[in-house]
């Protein structure tokens, strides 16, 4: 892992941009040590870079986390295959002509998290190998599907927070059975793009004995800002 740039910010959390091999990411971490991890995913292709991430990701570190973030293959500034940007250009062209784009979406979104999660893992290896960075892992972020495979997969991880407001393929949807640690679900009760009985169903499909649901009234990008200070909450009960 090389860190290429570094600020301290008005808040006191130190925010390193940095490269592992081909993958960029950005390190924000608290001014006390040693903190636990949180794995920050933004959803699908958006970039690491992205206000609301980055927003989420200076508060949660001022609560005394080290959080990290990447881009993974095929998200961000780093290459797409012609293959995803013919889908995404097919998923473009049915939604404004209203057609069905669930099995687009299942040919776009399943390989990327397949691409994304060697990556991530990747990542957390040498993140937990820098001083005043420790276990137990949280993750938290938009992307639901990557973060149920890496549950599944991840042994370190030790809770997430998801938000239901993007495409779950039907993989993670059976996967999210294996999932058991302890959940935080937050779902915008009329988001547009993402029925609210699909999301309620996953909800209902993880196999965790803790786990809870916060549905607010509003659309995609409408979660409430009070969440975010409940999401530290509940990664401070099985964190710290």
């Amino acid at each position: 892992m090389q860190f290429t740039s570094e600020q301290r910010l008005d808040d006191g959390v130190l925010e390193r941009e940095f490269t592992l091999g081909e993958i960029p990411g950005t390190l924000w971490t608290p001014g006390s040590a040693p903190a636990p991890l949180v794995l920050m995913a933004h959803n699908n292709g958006l970039p690491k870079a992205d206000p609301r991430l980055v927003a989420r990701a200076r508060y949660t570190a001022a609560r005394g986390y080290a959080v990290a973030t990447i881009d993974a293959a095929g998200c961000g500034d780093r290459p797409r295959s012609a293959a995803d940007e013919q889908t995404r250009a097919e998923l473009r062209r049915a939604m404004r002509a209203g057609e069905p784009v669930d099995e687009i979406f299942e040919s776009l979104i399943g390989p990327l998290v397949d691409n994304a999660v060697p990556e991530w893992r990747t990542s957390l290896d040498a993140l937990l190998e820098l001083p005043g960075i420790r276990g137990p892992v949280g993750y938290s972020g938009g992307w639901t599907a990557l973060g149920v495979r890496l549950a599944v997969v991840e042994p370190r991880i030790a809770a997430a927070g998801f938000f239901a407001g993007g495409y779950v393929p039907r993989a993670q949807r059976e996967e999210a059975r294996q999932v058991t640690i302890p959940l935080l679900f937050l779902l915008q009760w009329d988001d547009e793009g993402n029925p609210r009985q699909r999301a309620l169903d996953l909800f209902d499909a993880f196999g965790s004995k803790e786990k809870t649901l916060h549905a607010n009234p509003g659309g995609h990008t409408g979660t409430p800002w009070f969440e975010l200070e409940d999401g530290c909450r509940f990664l401070d009960r099985h964190l710290k």
